[in-house]
């Protein structure tokens, strides 16, 4: 194992429970789907909650209608919110990269569109840990990565509807994956069928950190 991969699985481990930091920071990413991103980095160690939402246009409080349809500007994203004594801002950069295709600027995976492509939103300090944590990819990937790091935005949290979907037992009347399925397991069929994990293994190979 490299040493980088050392200080990812370092900061990878399944969450657990812990009470509330006395002080936490926040970074947001787009990667995708919301609910895969969200659903990663809830396992991370020092991750107190992932939240879904939307970040990087120009409507204020944007639906999830608004935003699929297009012309928002908006972007699918997560707000990440975690513990500083615990995980650092870059070693969750370094796990983001390595969790998407960032060679992809028109979507991800089977989800393609505007709404899904892959950005960080981030300022000062953190702008500066995503950049370190950009250029080590592309020189570990070989290859140019697209992903943007953009200033940081203002961040609009989706519906309870897309809130911890991954692990929800509520039942979906219908879905492209069945019939009242639970949304956790629609979730695992989407997110097999959609090929994110296939991709992801294929570009990083052991380094991937989220993929079983």
């Amino acid at each position: 194992m490299k040493p980088a991969s050392l200080a990812l699985a370092a900061a990878l481990a399944l969450a657990a429970p812990m009470a509330q930091a006395q002080s936490t920071e926040t970074i947001t990413v787009a990667g995708g789907c919301f609910w895969c991103v969200e659903a990663d980095f809830e396992k991370v160690s020092g991750v107190i909650e992932a939240v879904s939402g939307f970040a990087g246009g120009d409507v204020a409080n944007p639906t999830y209608e608004q935003v699929v349809a297009g012309g928002t500007g908006h972007y699918e994203a997560v707000r990440i919110t975690y513990d500083p004594s615990r995980v650092e801002a870059r070693q969750l950069y370094d796990l983001f990269f390595r969790s998407i295709d960032p060679t992809d600027a028109g979507g991800q995976f089977c989800d393609r569109g505007p709404s899904y492509r892959t950005a960080i939103f981030a300022d000062g300090g953190d702008q500066q840990a995503a950049e370190a944590a950009k250029q080590a990819a592309q020189a570990e990937l070989g290859r140019k990565i697209v992903t943007p790091i953009l200033g940081d935005a203002p961040f609009y949290p989706a519906g309870d509807y897309h809130q911890d979907y991954y692990k929800s037992s509520e039942r979906l009347a219908a879905s492209s994956v069945g019939l009242f399925v639970p949304k956790s397991e629609a979730y695992k069929r989407y997110r097999a069928r959609c090929g994110r994990d296939a991709r992801v293994a294929e570009l990083w190979g052991p380094d991937a950190p989220f993929v079983n």
